[in-house]
């Protein structure tokens, strides 16, 4: 049986479990409750965090701004709007 790596820390803060890690702005890949048995995922930008405390094992819940909500399973990224608007 092969060994399993260990995870580096920014594949642990990727997964969207750690709400450090979760910024407004931020375009994620979520699980909504209805497409957990599927696994479908969700593309869009952080609006709001609803998760309360500072981790949750399967992900922090956000409501994107197309008003989906959902567990955070990746974070995809900063989006470059988002970016620019918060250097002016």
């Amino acid at each position: 049986m092969a060994e399993r790596k260990p995870e580096s820390s920014a594949d642990y803060n990727n997964r969207g479990t750690c709400r450090d890690a979760i910024r407004i702005g931020l375009t994620v890949d979520i699980i909504r409750k209805k497409d957990q048995h599927s696994g479908k995922l969700t593309r869009g930008r952080v609006q709001e965090i609803l998760t309360g405390s500072a981790s949750h094992p399967h992900g922090i819940k956000v409501r994107l701004e197309d008003g989906n909500v959902g567990r955070v399973a990746v974070i995809v990224g900063m989006d470059t709007d988002s970016a620019n608007d918060r250097s002016l």
